[in-house]
């Protein structure tokens, strides 16, 4: 990628996250020099339509971890992140609910009920999971860079920290469960975020991370025109590579499991325009005459997971 025809960008090199080598073979060239939105801010909404414009992504020679090299340089990623606005993402809180609910069932399997306990919600966003497990009993918090983020979860009355994980220096062993829902793909340094979930989880707490998985069978059938390859995504997991980053944390794996999610119909169309506007068009005007655009349906197609693992207790 060559930051000249984006003069705004400043890019930098990086080693692999998981391993440290510098040695790496592209696995799906730069097709960010010719996206306008290239470096700007909208490209870190959530609800970016962005899919197949992302810089240089490459697999790391020694360990096969998948990650993007060079990369918009960590000063600008978090000053995307502080400026993000996303007003798309508050049409799509009824889905976002019925997922985070999902999400919390699941997690409660492993962690038991509430019972009060303490529970950190990492890039919460708008806070919609921290509601979520607060009206479940938890004692719930979120952090989120977002200004706009963060507002929006205050004027709801919500516990929210902003600034990145390492920003907000929470005392060792103060929470019970974290979560990363979708994040730890966008962190510029992952392994240092686990590293510090680590430390403010009590032992035996728990941690979810939920993120797609780059080698999956349908990431393996699309090839570059997988969904998930944008430019807000920084590193792609696979199942092997996230259960042994977790485990260089210290954090015994438990399971990892792929995880779908809930969708509006009338969103859902949105992303299916970049691969089929016949397609798209027709349930998008099929739903709207039906009053079905606001229904929130589930989409699984194996290439998102979730991991769960422990901190061992004393």
């Amino acid at each position: 990628m060559d930051s000249s025809d984006h003069p705004e960008l400043e890019l930098e090199y990086v080693a692999c996250n998981l391993c440290g080598s510098t040695e790496y073979i592209v696995r799906f060239p730069d097709t960010l020099t010719a996206s306008l939105d290239g470096g700007e801010w909208r490209a870190f909404r959530c609800t970016h339509p962005g899919y197949g414009v992302h810089p240089p992504i490459v697999a790391c020679q020694q360990c096969g971890y998948v990650y993007t090299n060079p990369r918009v340089k960590v000063e600008t990623i978090r000053e995307n992140y502080q400026m993000v606005e996303d007003p798309l993402y508050l049409q799509e809180r009824l889905a976002r609910e019925v997922t985070f609910r999902h999400h919390l069932r699941h997690l409660e399997r492993y962690t038991g009920p509430a019972a009060g306990r303490r529970l950190l919600d990492v890039g919460a966003y708008i806070g919609v999971f921290v509601e979520v497990a607060a009206e479940a009993g938890w004692d719930a918090w979120g952090v989120e860079p977002s200004a706009w983020g963060v507002k929006v979860a205050e004027e709801r009355g919500l516990n929210m920290v902003r600034g990145t994980l390492e920003e907000a220096d929470l005392p060792d062993e103060s929470f019970d469960i974290l979560t990363m829902w979708d994040v730890i793909e966008h962190l510029t340094d992952p392994a240092d975020g686990l590293a510090e979930a680590f430390r403010i989880l009590k032992p035996g707490g728990w941690i979810a991370a939920h993120t797609m998985d780059i080698d999956s069978l349908f990431s393996r059938l699309m090839g570059a025109r997988w969904p998930w390859l944008m430019e807000m995504h920084i590193h792609y997991f696979s199942r092997r590579t996230l259960g042994e980053m977790l485990e260089k944390a210290g954090f015994e794996v438990a399971r990892i499991k792929p995880e779908g999610r809930y969708l509006n119909i009338g969103y859902l169309t949105t992303r299916l325009h970049s691969y089929s506007p016949p397609i798209a068009g027709a349930v998008e005007a099929v739903a709207r005459l039906t009053g079905l655009d606001r229904l929130p349906v589930p989409v699984n197609f194996g290439d998102l997971v979730t991991a769960y693992a422990q901190k061992p207790a004393d």
